[in-house]
């Protein structure tokens, strides 16, 4: 994380977890009239990208999990990988995927999952939880999901599980502060917890001066030992070059050396991932001289198919008895912003020699890969998860609905049901723009050129009522796609939020004689709304807009865009 993390580094008092569900309850009993029902979603990608490098029968793509799927951490048991990755105020929280060939994954749902333990109801998009590390324990056979979470006075927390498929037990606090925290598990059964935190007082150089701190682990009590923490990497690789954040640790042991491997740089066109070398868990560490092993930040801006931002990585044996790494980074569009987010990578990983270097990690990187031995590409077939160019086609029939849809700062489950003509979402009295939970069942943005269209059966009753298509990058940044009322008419409209000043750009009265189909389409930085009343063609509403609200470099924050289907009982975009 950036330099802005810090600011996050405050707790919000006690849970509201009682006004929450009193909201709930009074969204329930919203009429049934006023609540609209979706009976059908069409997600398409369609970037060049893939188009023109379509794989062979021994590839597969990399990102492995596109869209907003930042902040990988992986580890296996036996033939079985499970990887986490960071979800902020999204819900569930750290969403989990399992593999058996780190080629083909199927989304698990979220470790987090249970809004009484875990409920980031008020929290910026970008608060929440972030930065999980997940580790097998051999000698108990558990496995540890450990993480930050800011919200609700959590801090640092542990759970824990014999089978990730099976759910996961409550939140543990940790007595520690600090981010970034994972857990090592040395060949006696002895825990360790590394983490990112600050200097000691009145120790901080630099602004992004950050240290790596290691602590012992109980076992039995799931606690950091008192007094034994110890700082292990002060600055980075080189302190007298004034590295900013250090940060994202993890433990490794091979050939009787401990190996620690940090992100360096912070998320942005500086990361890099840096590698350490000791006698023992505790230090002293040494980095090694061919650091970083893997980074994206020597090459040309203007590069074609550019991935950057490389960093925040976890290894794992692979199972073709070679190594791996998996990673974050960002495909920017056309204009060099940043909507979908940071992604999930993988690469090889040569070990052969003392330090491990990411294979083809220091040039710029491609986007297929050769699977690993004995691997066969199922990606978006037997229930596994698509990449490249693919279509995601949701009619709300199936009686489990697909982990890809997420809630923001609540669950999906407190305003959706499942009805005869499709999925109903019974509204909230709150709007996209408040740090509330919202009415709002989304999915990540996966392409810069994508197109997003539903099937809307609704008929608000008044100007506080409204449903549609949001595409948000945050509360404060976002277009808002909906049908809502005026007077006695009915109106389709489009609203642009840019750091909280909302303006309608562009709207028109309909007659909605029966469903009405909203679709945005994207190419790169162009977005287009349009809608299709009573089985007519498409028309477009407005001309098209830029996506730049919808990206990190005009919004800030640590997150994606996300595309939703939206209802709320408490518009503000009101027709004047």
């Amino acid at each position: 994380m950036i330099t802005k993390k810090i600011s996050f580094l405050y707790f919000i008092g006690f849970l509201c977890f009682f006004s929450l569900t009193a909201q709930e309850k009074k969204s329930n009993k919203t009429s049934n009239k006023r609540s609209p029902v979706f009976s059908s979603v069409i997600y398409q990608g369609d970037d060049e990208i893939y188009k023109r490098n379509p794989l062979k029968s021994d590839e597969f793509y990399s990102p492995i999990l596109q869209g907003c799927y930042p902040d990988p951490a992986i580890t296996r048991k036996g033939e079985d990988y499970y990887m986490v990755c960071s979800s902020f105020a999204m819900f569930p929280g750290v969403p989990i995927f399992h593999s058996k060939d780190l080629v083909n994954w199927t989304d698990l749902g979220g470790v987090l999952n249970n809004v009484s333990e875990f409920n980031p109801h008020d929290t910026g998009i970008s608060g929440g939880v972030y930065a999980p590390g997940i580790t097998y324990n051999p000698h108990n056979d558990t496995f540890y999901m450990i993480v930050t979470a800011f919200t609700g006075n959590m801090g640092n927390i542990i759970v824990k599980t014999k089978d990730p498929k099976n759910g996961w037990g409550s939140p543990i606090k940790l007595a520690f502060n600090g981010i970034d925290p994972s857990i090592f598990f040395d060949d006696n059964g002895k825990g360790y917890v590394v983490h990112n935190d600050a200097p000691d007082k009145g120790k901080e150089l630099y602004n992004g001066h950050r240290v790596i701190k290691v602590w012992e682990y109980d076992l039995d009590k799931d606690q950091v030992i008192p007094g034994t923490d110890k700082i292990i990497v002060d600055g980075g690789v080189d302190l007298s070059k004034k590295p900013i954040w250090i940060e994202a640790p993890h433990l490794y042991k091979k050939d009787n050396h401990y190996y620690l491997m940090c992100a360096e740089g912070g998320t942005g066109d500086n990361h890099s991932e840096v590698i350490f070398i000791s006698d023992s868990p505790k230090g002293p560490f040494k980095p090694a001289p061919n650091n970083p092993i893997l980074t994206q930040r020597y090459f040309a801006k203007n590069r074609p198919d550019k991935v950057d931002w490389a960093g925040h990585a976890d290894l794992v044996l692979g199972p073709d008895n070679k190594y791996y790494g998996v990673f974050l980074g960002i495909r920017p569009n056309e204009k060099d912003r940043v909507n979908t987010g940071r992604e999930t990578f993988i690469l090889p990983v040569d070990w052969s020699g003392t330090f491990p270097i990411f294979e083809n990690g220091l040039i710029p990187m491609v986007p297929k890969l050769k699977m690993p031995n004995g691997a066969i590409n199922k990606t978006g077939n037997e229930g596994f998860l698509p990449n490249g160019n693919f279509t995601f086609t949701e009619n709300f029939t199936s009686k489990k609905l697909d982990y890809r849809w997420i809630g923001l700062r609540g669950p999906r489950e407190h305003f959706i049901s499942i009805v005869k003509k499709g999925l109903q979402i019974n509204p909230f009295p709150v709007n996209i723009k408040e740090l509330k939970p919202t009415s709002t069942l989304f999915y990540r943005q996966q392409h810069n050129t994508f197109s997003f269209e539903t099937t809307l059966d609704y008929k608000p009753e008044s100007e506080k009522d409204l449903a549609g298509i949001v595409c948000l990058q945050n509360e404060s940044f976002n277009y808002v796609f909906g049908v809502t009322k005026k007077g006695k008419d009915t109106y389709v409209l489009l609203e642009r939020t840019e750091n909280g000043q909302s303006e309608i750009i562009a709207s028109k009265k309909i007659e909605i004689m029966g469903a009405i189909r909203l679709q945005v389409k994207a190419a790169g930085d162009n977005y287009q709304f349009s809608y299709a009343l009573n089985g007519a063609n498409f028309e477009n509403l407005g001309t098209g807009v830029s996506g730049d609200v919808l990206s990190t470099n005009v919004a800030g924050g640590f997150t994606g865009a996300l595309v939703g289907l939206y209802a709320t009982a408490s518009n503000n975009a009101i027709l004047k």
